[in-house]
This record gives C-alpha cells, structure tokens and sequence, in this order.
C-alpha cells in the first residue's frame, strides 16, 4: 500500500477505499492507529503493496467500528471474536485490529499514549508505536508467514530510539522471545549489533543464565502455540502439553483457540 505521498483519493479504488474509512472512522469518533504495511513503510522505508488497512483499535471500539463502516457500504464481520474485524469493498478490506491472533498483544491506552503523528491520503492520522509493533510482530512465527524479518527491519531502524524499558514490560514472562530476537539480530547486522543497548544485552544474558541454573518448571507447557496456531497442535492435541494461550494463563477461552483452529482449513482453500 504506498499512500505516503499524500495523493488525493480518486487515483484508485483502494485509495478511494481507504479514505472513505478514515473518515468515517473518524466521523465516527473512534481512535485507531495505523499499522501494518503503512506504519512498516514509514519506520523502514520498506514498500509493500497491499489491499488491506490495517486499523488498531481499543477493544471496546471494535463493534461500533464495523458499525460505522458498514454505514458507508462496507461489508464488515466480528471475524474472530477475540481479535478481529474485518470490512470488505470489493477487493479491498480494512482489519479491525484489538489485540494479536494468540490472543497476547492486546491493544490498550498505552498504545495510543506512545503512537507516532504522520499523515495518510492529506488526513492526519497516528502510527502504532514501534515499541508495541515489535511486541505483536514477534509472535509471528507461521510456516505461510513469519513477521521476524520485519522485527529485525525495525531493529536495524529504531533500535536507538527505543523505549527500552516499556518493550521489556510489553514481553514481560516472554522475554526470551524478544532475547532471541536481539541475538538473531546481531547475526543479520553484525555491524549494527551496537545499536541494541549493553545493557538490554545483560540484563536478558544475566536473565537467561539465573533461569538456565533455576530448576525447570514442573507443569508442561508447550509456549509454541503462541508463536504458530497449527505447528504445535500436536503439542496440545497428543503429547499432554498445557495450552498457555487459555485462561487464566493467557487471553483465550478453548471455543476462541478452537475457532482460531478451524480457520486454518478455510483460509487454505
């Protein structure tokens, strides 16, 4: 999706399509940031072209959003309950974003505290933080799709710049997941290893070695599932490993991750 020239709508029907939503969104008095390929441009320079707007929302505006673009002759959908709407023109749909597909990244007010001023097609409008794009992107790890290289991009980009301290909140008992990412990332750039600060470096190092001497946890829980809704089922399904996506240990209700499940098979056809 490349808009940030901000050229008029009219051009095409999917600019003419997003604008429509911003404004509405907009008309409609519900906050939303900008987040996927948009967001991803800005912060990266990287381009890609897409049919779909990304809008992360509070969860408590989900219903009201479809709402209002339904008003303007979307067809819209709850598509997952417990992360996901969805509104379709044509060949163009915009994502209804509230929370990430494991049900972790939840979107709240800090998102929109810490979000970053830009403009779309001449209409202001505000980024999801780069902070909290890192945290939602990480558990991406599907055999079709796999967010890391966007992780590293951002890294490589605003690594300097970073709230260090919040990130680290944000992946709270999941630290090694951003550990490894940092370790990943001075093996993509060793030139730019510098950029991640010496003292995230050890404090995830001097983490991972207190924890490495620390007996294992006695409850079997497979955290794969938070990475890949399908590679683990397995885990789950045969080998008697806990699901930590389920309450009250994660956000999903079983009917949730079951549903999440099922649409494997569908969005494969």
């Amino acid at each position: 999706m490349n808009t940030s020239n901000g050229a008029a709508p009219g051009e095409n029907p999917g600019k003419d399509f997003y604008y429509r939503t911003l404004i509405a969104m907009n008309e409609a008095n519900i906050p939303f940031l900008i987040g996927g390929a948009y967001a991803l441009e800005r912060y990266t320079g990287i381009w890609r072209d897409t049919k779909d707007l990304d809008l992360f929302i509070h969860p408590d505006n989900c219903e009201r959003g479809l709402r209002a673009l339904a008003a303007v002759g979307c067809y819209t959908e709850l598509t997952f309950p417990h992360w996901l709407g969805k509104a379709y023109c044509g060949e163009y749909y915009a994502d209804l974003i509230f929370s990430s597909g494991n049900g972790t990244a939840r979107v709240d007010d800090l998102w929109f505290q810490h979000a970053v001023d830009a403009n779309l097609l001449g209409i202001p409008v505000k980024l999801c933080p780069v902070e909290e794009t890192i945290w939602s992107k990480s558990f991406v790890k599907e055999r079709e799709r796999y967010d890391g290289a966007d992780v590293a991009h951002l890294l490589r980009a605003c690594a300097d710049k970073l709230d260090w301290q919040r990130l680290l909140w944000r992946f709270d008992r999941h630290w090694r997941l951003l550990y490894s990412y940092i370790v990943l990332f001075g093996f993509i750039y060793p030139s730019d290893r510098s950029k991640i600060p010496r003292w995230v470096v050890r404090e995830l190092a001097q983490r991972m070695a207190k924890e490495t001497e620390a007996p294992p946890p006695a409850e079997r829980v497979c955290q794969g599932t938070l990475l890949s809704r399908e590679q683990f089922l397995i885990d789950i399904r045969q080998w008697g490993y806990k699901d930590p996506r389920l309450v009250p240990e994660g956000n999903m209700t079983q009917s949730e991750t079951e549903h999440w499940t099922a649409a494997i098979h569908e969005e494969k056809k």
